[in-house]
C-alpha cells in the first residue's frame, strides 16, 4: 500500500484564531454597548452613527458572522485536514477565505453604521456585501469540496456531513433571500413583498441559526468533543439519525415566527408542527455529546476546554427545547414582541456557539503552537465568570418578557386596559436591564482572561505552519459489499452523491411553504382602498429603515384583544402589498406603529408631536429609552435616487402611472409643503427637504389606507 506524505495547513487555521479573539471583544464590547443604551438612553451619545438602531445591527452581525464565523472557519479548517486526512484543498482559495471574510466584516459595520441597511434581520447589508458573500462563501465551498474529493479516507466522517450541510444550506438561503433590485451602490430593494418577504425572509432567518450557528457547530463537537475528551462518539447510529432529520425538518420551522400575524394558516401551521418536530433530532445530538463523555466525567472536572463543551451541549438542549415550546401559539403569544426571545437567543449564543468556541480553542490552540496552556487556572476562573454572566443576563430577560406581557394584557374592574399606553412597561424593565449590563460586564470581563490566556500560549508557543503528515493513498472504486456496509456507510464513500441528497432534503421545505406565497391573488388577496407609498412617504420609510427603527418597533398588530384594543384594528394580509421590505419587527421595545396613521385614535400624533418627539424624546414621553434624532431635522433627504426608486417599484409591480418617475418629485415637493405648513403654524420652520418631513409623511400613512372614510379625506 502506497504511503503518501504531506502537510497540513496550520497557518491558515492561526489566522481564523486571531480574527476570532479580535472580532470577538470587538463584538462584546458593542453588545455591553447596546445594553448600556437600553437602560440609559444617553450612551446613544447624541449622534446618528451611535445612535441603538444602528449600533444593534452591528453586534448581531458581529457576533455572528465576525465572531461565530471566523471560529467556524478555523475548527472547520483544522479539523476537515484531520478527518480527510489531506491538506485544503488550495492554499490560495484558503488565503481568499480569510482575507476577503475580514473585508465583508469591515464593510458590514461601516456601511451599517452609516445607515445602509436593508433592514431585514441579520440580513441587514445591501446588495454589492451580499454579492462579495457569496462570492467568498463559494470559495470556502470550493476549497472544501476540493479537499473532500481529494481525501486519503474511505468514508466521510460525521463531522464533514456537517460541514457540507452548511456550505449547501447557507448558500441557498443567502441567495434566495438575497434577491433584490439594486438603486445605487447603498440601497436595494428586495423584490419579495409584504407576506412574501416575511416568509423568506424567516425562512432564511430561523435557518440562518441552522445552517451558521447550529451544522456547523454540531460537527465541530463531533470532532473536538471526543478530542478533548479522548472518547468515541457514543452513537454512530444516532449521528445518522440525528443528522438527516435534522436538516430535512429545520428548513420548514421558519413561519414560527410570524404566528398570529398576517399570514395564511396553513404556513402558521407547518410552521408550529415542524418546529415540535425539532425537538427529537435536536436532542439526539445533544444526548449523543453528553453520552461520549460517559467515563471521562473526571477529565471535565479539571478540563477547562471540557466544561466549556458541557455548558454548550446543556444549552444547546435548552435552546432546542425552548424554541419548539415558544413556537406554540399560546406560548408564543407571550413570548413573541419581548425580552423573552432576547434572552432565548443569547442562551444559544452566549452558551452553546460561545461555549464551544472557548472549549475548542482552549483545546485546539496548545495542540496547535505545541505547548501547554499558559494559565488552566485562569481558563477556569473565566468558565465560571462566563456562566455567571450567562445567567445574569438571561434570566432578567426572561422576567423582563413575562412582566411586559403580563402588563400588556392587563385589564381593570372596568374592563379597560390597566396600563392603555406602553411606556408604563418599559420603565418597570429597567432594574432587569441593569442586571443585563451586569451580566454583561462578567461576559466581557471572562473574555478578557481567555484573551489575555490565549495570547500568552500563542507567545510562548511554536507555531509549524506546515505540519507535515503521511496516511495511505485512496482506493475507492469498490462496489458495495452488502453483507459488510450499510448504505450510509456506502453513501459516505460517494461524495457526490451524498451531497445531492443533502441538497435535495434542504430544500423541500422552503419550496413547499415559499412557492405558494409568490401567487398573490390565491394566496394574498388585495385591499382595494390599500395605495402605494407617495414619493414623499416612500423617502421616509426608507429613512425608517436606514435609522433602525424597526429595531425597536413593530408593525403588525395581532388579533390578540389587548392588542386590538391598545392599538387599533388587527393587520390583514392584504395591507402589505407594497412593502418592500416588510416592517413588521421582532422586537416592541417601543409600541407598535402599524396604525400610527389613524386619526382621532389614541395612537395618532400630530406633525409637530413627532418633530417634538425626534428632538426631545424624554420631554414629550416621560421615561423613553428613546434618543434623540435631531439629525432628521438637520439633515436633507437623498432626493438624487427619487426616480429610480420609482421606477425600481413599477418593475416590481407596484401601479404607478406610466412615466410617474418624471413627475415624482413634483408631488414629493406638494406633498411635503402640507406638513412644512403644519408645522409652521405650531411655530416650527423647517426645509421641504429635510428629512424630518419624509419621517412624518410616513408614520402618517401607517395603518390609514384601512382606517374609516373619514380619515382619508384627511390625508
Amino acid at each position: 500500500m502506497e504511503i503518501q506524505k504531506f502537510n497540513y495547513d496550520n497557518a491558515i487555521v492561526r489566522n481564523f484564531i486571531w480574527a476570532t479573539i479580535i472580532w470577538g471583544a470587538v463584538a462584546i464590547i458593542v453588545g455591553l454597548l447596546i445594553a448600556l443604551q437600553l437602560a440609559f438612553p444617553a450612551f446613544n451619545l447624541g449622534l446618528e452613527f451611535t445612535s441603538f438602531g444602528r449600533v444593534r445591527p452591528v453586534h448581531t452581525n458581529a457576533v455572528i458572522f465576525a465572531f461565530i464565523g471566523n471560529a467556524m472557519f478555523a475548527g472547520v479548517y483544522h479539523s476537515m485536514q484531520r478527518v480527510l486526512k489531506a491538506r485544503m484543498f488550495n492554499d490560495l482559495l484558503s488565503k481568499i477565505n480569510f482575507w476577503g471574510w475580514q473585508l465583508i466584516i469591515v464593510l458590514a459595520a461601516v456601511s451599517l453604521l452609516a445607515g445602509f441597511t436593508t433592514g431585514k434581520e441579520y440580513a441587514e447589508l445591501e446588495w454589492p456585501i451580499d454579492i462579495l458573500i457569496a462570492l467568498i462563501w463559494v470559495v470556502f465551498g470550493w476549497n472544501m469540496i476540493g479537499t473532500i474529493i481529494k481525501r486519503r479516507v474511505k468514508h466521510i466522517y460525521v463531522a464533514v456531513w456537517w460541514y457540507l450541510a452548511t456550505f449547501i444550506g447557507v448558500a441557498v438561503l443567502h441567495i434566495v433571500n438575497s434577491l433584490e433590485i439594486p438603486i445605487s451602490l447603498f440601497k436595494s430593494y428586495p423584490i419579495y413583498a409584504g407576506a412574501q418577504d416575511a416568509v423568506v425572509q424567516w425562512w432564511y432567518g430561523h435557518n440562518a441559526v441552522a445552517f451558521f450557528l447550529t451544522t456547523p457547530w454540531l460537527g465541530i463537537m463531533y470532532y473536538y468533543l471526543p478530542k478533548a475528551s479522548e472518547r468515541p462518539i457514543y452513537s454512530y447510529q444516532l449521528s445518522i439519525v440525528h443528522f438527516w432529520a435534522l436538516i430535512f425538518i429545520y428548513m420548514w420551522s421558519g413561519p414560527h415566527h410570524l404566528l398570529y400575524q398576517a399570514l395564511p394558516d396553513w404556513v402558521q401551521a407547518l410552521g408550529v408542527t415542524f418546529s415540535i418536530m425539532l425537538i427529537a433530532p435536536s436532542w439526539g445530538g445533544m444526548i449523543n455529546g453528553f453520552l461520549t463523555l460517559r467515563g471521562a466525567w473526571d477529565k471535565v472536572r479539571d478540563s477547562a476546554a471540557l466544561k466549556f463543551m458541557v455548558v454548550a451541549i446543556t444549552a444547546y438542549g435548552m435552546a432546542t427545547f425552548e424554541g419548539p415550546m415558544m413556537s406554540l401559539k399560546s406560548v408564543n403569544a407571550i413570548s413573541h414582541f419581548t425580552d423573552w426571545t432576547i434572552a432565548h437567543t443569547h442562551i444559544a449564543g452566549m452558551g452553546w456557539n460561545g461555549g464551544l468556541i472557548f472549549g475548542m480553542l482552549y483545546w485546539l490552540v496548545p495542540k496547535l503552537f505545541r505547548t501547554k496552556l499558559y494559565s488552566e487556572k485562569l481558563a477556569n476562573m473565566h468558565f465560571w465568570i462566563a456562566t455567571l454572566g450567562i445567567l445574569l443576563f438571561a434570566i432578567p430577560l426572561y422576567w423582563a418578557g413575562i412582566t411586559q406581557w403580563l402588563m400588556l394584557r392587563e385589564y381593570n374592574s372596568d374592563g379597560m386596559l390597566a396600563y392603555p399606553g406602553f411606556i408604563e412597561t418599559s420603565a418597570r424593565l429597567f432594574p432587569m436591564y441593569v442586571f443585563r449590563i451586569v451580566g454583561g460586564v462578567l461576559f466581557l470581563l471572562g473574555f478578557l482572561m481567555f484573551l489575555f490566556n490565549m495570547v500568552k500560549t500563542i507567545k510562548i508557543g511554536n507555531l509549524v505552519k506546515n505540519e507535515a503528515a503521511e496516511a495511505p493513498a485512496l482506493v475507492n472504486n469498490e462496489k458495495r459489499n452488502v453483507e459488510k456496509e450499510s448504505v450510509h456507510r456506502w453513501l459516505e464513500r460517494r461524495s457526490v452523491r451524498f451531497a445531492i441528497l443533502v441538497f435535495v432534503a434542504l430544500v423541500v421545505g422552503g419550496m413547499v411553504e415559499i412557492i405558494p406565497m409568490m401567487k398573490v391573488d390565491s394566496n394574498i388577496p388585495k385591499i382595494s382602498t390599500v395605495t402605494p407609498y407617495t414619493p414623499l412617504e416612500l423617502t421616509g420609510r426608507d429613512l425608517y429603515i436606514s435609522n433602525g427603527c424597526y429595531n425597536c418597533h413593530s408593525q403588525q398588530v395581532r388579533p390578540l384583544r389587548h392588542e386590538t384594543d391598545r392599538y387599533g384594528e388587527y393587520s390583514k394580509i392584504g395591507e402589505f402589498v407594497y412593502d418592500h421590505p416588510f416592517q413588521w419587527g421582532s422586537r416592541r421595545t417601543g409600541p407598535d406603529l402599524a396604525r400610527a396613521g389613524y386619526i382621532g385614535s389614541s395612537t395618532y400624533k400630530t406633525a409637530i408631536w413627532h418633530y417634538n418627539h425626534f428632538l426631545k424624546p424624554a420631554e414629550i414621553t416621560p421615561l423613553s429609552m428613546m434618543p434623540a434624532y435631531a439629525w432628521l431635522i438637520e439633515n436633507d433627504a437623498n432626493l438624487s435616487t427619487l426616480p429610480a426608486k420609482i421606477r425600481a417599484m413599477q418593475l416590481l409591480g407596484v401601479p404607478y402611472p406610466a412615466d410617474y418617475d418624471k413627475i415624482a418629485m413634483d408631488d414629493y415637493t406638494k406633498q411635503a409643503k402640507q406638513i412644512v405648513t403644519e408645522l409652521k403654524v405650531s411655530g416650527v420652520n423647517v426645509k421641504e427637504t429635510s428629512e424630518v418631513v419624509a419621517m412624518i409623511a410616513y408614520l402618517h400613512k401607517l395603518g390609514r389606507d384601512i382606517a374609516p372614510a373619514t380619515n382619508k379625506t384627511k390625508k
